[in-house]
């Protein structure tokens, strides 16, 4: 069988619940990366907070970042790094008129650097993982430098609302995209930027083709990256829109889905 290039998401996918990856998705991904296989990781996360899943499952290949917006590749330093980043006059903007739409917190990052524009146990907690630099206070004092990514806590409730803020004034500027648990949060990048950017940029270095690319998600910013997978595979616990645009849908993340799709694709005997 020619090489394939298994894209991984992370939350909701490649983990289970308690944020682990099974023994049995653990020892697939050894079997196919023996046969000669590429796995890559994509997700929504920084690099820091990727970075324990990458080494677990030994990786040599690029890691896909912030949904696209933060691609490298920790083994190869002649890798040219792609890195996009938001307007700085329209992240500002959103800095002055995002908080009056009823919402609970803005986060920026800076690759390795973290700006909450309001104090908060869980999130601070959550987004410390891999011990970056966190600074709290109102962001149009502290972020001085084009942001990679920017995050809106926000109740159910008012998702609606600030969805149509966002279309009716910057549409041409920025994606937003819906992370699932553990941080149901919206994640704004620059216009153009999704996964599907990262996995094209990656199967061309590794010289494999598009149509043996397979990728596994579960939320909607998986959604450019199941179209552009020769075969996108959508979690059981996806959201249905997922679901309908997949080439086929799988068992939950606590249900061993990846492994489960890869032992029947690969005929393999675990």
């Amino acid at each position: 069988m020619e090489q394939h290039l298994i894209c991984l998401d992370l939350d909701g996918t490649l983990l289970n619940s308690k944020q682990e990856i099974t023994p049995l998705t653990k020892k697939v991904i050894e079997i196919l990366q023996a046969q000669g296989h590429k796995f890559i990781i994509s997700t929504g996360r920084p690099y820091r907070a990727s970075q324990i899943y990458y080494n677990a499952l030994n990786l040599d290949t690029p890691i896909v970042n912030f949904n696209g917006a933060f691609v490298h590749h920790p083994c190869d330093m002649n890798f040219k790094t792609f890195h996009e980043t938001l307007d700085l006059d329209v992240s500002r903007d959103i800095f002055a008129k995002i908080p009056h739409l009823n919402i609970k917190n803005i986060v920026a990052e800076i690759k390795d650097r973290v700006f909450l524009h309001y104090h908060d146990e869980y999130l601070f907690e959550g987004f410390s993982m891999g011990n970056p630099i966190i600074k709290i206070g109102d962001l149009l004092d502290s972020i001085q430098e084009p942001p990679t990514t920017i995050l809106i806590q926000a109740e159910e409730k008012e998702i609606p609302n600030i969805y149509k803020h966002f279309d009716e004034i910057y549409a041409d500027h920025l994606e937003h995209r819906r992370w699932g648990a553990p941080f149901p949060v919206i994640e704004i990048v620059k216009k153009g930027i999704n996964k599907a950017v990262g996995v094209k940029l990656c199967h061309e270095y590794l010289n494999i083709k598009q149509e043996n690319v397979i990728a596994f998600g579960d939320e909607d910013n998986d959604n450019e990256m199941i179209r552009y997978a020769g075969t996108g595979v959508a979690m059981g616990n996806a959201i249905d829109e997922l679901k309908t645009i997949a080439n086929h849908v799988t068992d939950t993340n606590n249900e061993d889905g990846i492994a489960k799709f890869l032992i029947q694709y690969f005929n393999l005997e675990v």
